[in-house]
């Protein structure tokens, strides 16, 4: 069947292509950096928060689709970034970008795309090509902005079919940290900015970045606690020697499996401590691993701000059955089929039913497959923050 988001002639005035690994080719307006970038397509349906989205490690080597038509109107700020480490390598929107137009913004959202090295595609049918995505599953691709229009196409259709995948692919190490960090800021404010750490007598977590969001760091702070950050490929030894009251586990890009040849030993030798343990989508990926289970890759993923997850009970038994509207970012998940006898399933996505947040009996460890800082999204799941909190002493 014919995409309609696809044609193999190059339209006059197009700028910039995504070619699939299949050799479908999707023409646009190009914008943002020039030149071109590998990595698979992937679909959000967020309706806000591009610049936290796109400054999303997780997004590493994914090309985002943004399924809510105009993107880029509400401009670019210093505020609204999640890192400043790699993130998504480019975004493919519906409308051509505008002027911005928010009294927030401090520059045109093409002009930052640019300066970040993340190429644009505009003027393509999203609602087709996410159609695609969901019917066959997240392609492979090369996205490319030249404002000659000059492409060769045979050579990005290459480029995209030798590109091998993220299953088996350990991005973490690429995206983390390189040195210890203690963590300086808070929650951010309209009119104030981001507020300040209390380094005072509060619970130390020591956090390992397997790819963080920084919104993490800041609840944490909120939630009561001070944090230090480490490097994904810290040693046991190295994390107990900052006497950590508790450890969290974050968020990241790549295959679980392939990250947890170093970090699931890490993690193991902290559960056999009895040290307080939380993870969010990898590093909850990674709980479950050293727990016993195992990860796959999904068909489409989950993206967007309006996930539906319900509770199951167990450590949250109180409130079973109580639906929360979640953010998520992942490509993997954890098979609730491989849990074993010593895992609670405590939460589950009313979209497919997939695994969304596990505890682990005997021990304060816990993690969900969502992003409970949200950042963009909804609050609903900032208890999480506080349950760790309260955890730690």
């Amino acid at each position: 069947m014919a995409d309609p988001a696809s044609s193999s002639a190059q339209p006059k005035g197009a700028t910039g292509v995504l070619v699939l690994a299949d050799g479908t080719v999707i023409w646009g307006k190009g914008f943002g950096a020039i030149g071109s970038a590998v990595g698979e397509v992937c679909f959000n349906t967020s309706m806000t928060g591009y610049q936290e989205v796109l400054t999303d490690p997780s997004y590493a080597a994914q090309i985002v689709t943004f399924t809510f038509p105009h993107i880029g109107n509400v401009g670019a700020n210093e505020e609204d970034f999640e890192s400043k480490v790699e993130g998504a390598i480019g975004c493919v929107v519906r409308e051509e970008v505008t002027h911005h137009s928010n009294f927030r913004a401090t520059r045109e959202f093409v002009d930052w795309m640019a300066d970040q090295g993340k190429i644009g595609l505009s003027g393509v049918d999203t609602r087709a090509l996410t159609r695609r995505i969901r019917l066959q599953g997240a392609p492979n691709a090369v996205i490319a902005h030249d404002p000659e229009g000059n492409f060769d196409i045979p050579a990005l259709l290459q480029k995209a079919q030798d590109w091998p995948g993220l299953e088996g692919m350990d991005l973490a190490q690429r995206v983390s940290r390189e040195k210890q960090e203690k963590w300086q800021g808070g929650p951010w404010s309209l009119g104030a900015g981001y507020a300040g750490s209390q380094d005072d007598d509060r619970p130390h977590v020591v956090a390992i970045d397997y790819g963080s969001k920084d919104n993490i760091f800041r609840n944490l702070v909120k939630a009561g606690a001070r944090v230090t950050v480490v490097p994904a490929k810290t040693s046991v030894e190295d994390v107990l020697a900052l006497k950590p009251d508790g450890v969290f586990l974050s968020n990241g890009p790549g295959d679980p499996a392939a990250t947890g040849e170093y970090a699931v030993p890490v993690i193991r030798a902290l559960l056999d401590r009895d040290i307080p343990l939380f993870g969010i989508c990898l590093g909850h990926q990674l709980l479950a691993i050293a727990a016993g289970a195992r990860t796959s890759k999904m068909h489409q993923g989950h993206r967007g701000a309006n996930h539906p997850v319900q509770r199951k009970g167990g450590e949250w038994a109180e409130s079973e059955g109580l639906v929360e509207i979640t953010s998520m970012n992942h490509g993997f998940a954890v098979d609730n089929a491989t849990l074993p006898d010593n895992v609670i399933e405590t939460h589950v996505s009313l979209f497919d039913g997939s695994n969304c947040g596990i505890a682990i009996k005997g021990k304060k460890a816990f993690g969900v497959q969502y992003h409970p800082e949200a950042s963009p999204g909804p609050q609903d799941s900032f208890y999480l923050f506080q349950k760790f909190a309260g955890m730690l002493r």
